[in-house]
């Protein structure tokens, strides 16, 4: 991998190395099928094999590795039932906080998501995919915020990690652009206070991912498991 991890000695390693890993599988870094080894990645961080160890039990129990036996620990593939299921809760989800939000969104929040869709414009523009899925993440993760549900939110991520995946392979394979335009849709909703119409906005804007779906696993089903 081409990010190390910085460790804080002060503080258990286990939790540390997860988390590094987690992100690095999420962003695509380690691909599916590839194999993890506890001693090359304890030798490359500087700790023992140990809490390696106990971040891939981690790892496997959501989903994102897989142990293979008399093979080792390898990166799960995607599994496009998680994806759908997910997609379906964040639907069923958001589409209520958008109605809370449309309520109590004033002046101050939709300046806050316009300067937001702005930075995501920004990020496709720099080419800077990474970047426009945090923002992306972020975005949502602020009407989850408006409508006093961050918990709500922490809930959904939980859930989305197979999500998460697919989302930075589409954001590269497809415009991008489309993404913020349905982000800007649903602003629009709440600046014209028309709750039917943010939500639609919203539902509409989470379903992409199933018009992008079927193009991604066809072209790439070395990726991806039922």
């Amino acid at each position: 991998m081409s990010m190390q991890p910085v460790l804080d000695l002060t503080i258990s390693a286990a939790p540390q190395v997860y988390d590094w890993l987690r992100d690095a599988i999420l962003r695509g870094e380690l691909a599916p099928g590839s194999r993890l080894s506890e001693g090359e990645i304890g030798k490359q961080i500087g700790v023992s094999r140990q809490p390696v160890r106990e971040a891939f039990i981690r790892l496997t129990s959501e989903g994102l590795a897989e142990v293979r036996p008399q093979r080792g620990t390898f990166i799960s593939r995607i599994s496009l039932s998680a994806v759908l299921s997910a997609r379906l809760i964040r639907e069923a989800v958001e589409s209520d906080l958008i109605r809370m939000v449309c309520d109590r969104a004033d002046d101050a929040l939709l300046a806050r998501l316009d300067r937001e869709i702005e930075m995501q414009r920004a990020a496709i523009d720099r080419d800077d995919i990474e970047e426009f899925v945090r923002l992306d993440d972020r975005f949502h993760f602020l009407l989850a915020s408006a409508a006093e549900q961050e918990g709500v939110w922490s809930v959904l991520e939980g859930l989305k990690s197979h999500m998460n995946r697919l989302r930075h392979i589409t954001a590269r394979a497809f415009d991008a652009r489309r993404l913020t335009d349905q982000h800007a849709a649903i602003v629009e909703g709440l600046r014209q206070r028309d709750a039917d119409a943010a939500e639609q906005a919203m539902r509409l804007h989470l379903r992409e991912l199933l018009a992008d779906l079927p193009e991604v696993a066809s072209s790439r089903p070395e990726l991806f498991t039922k």
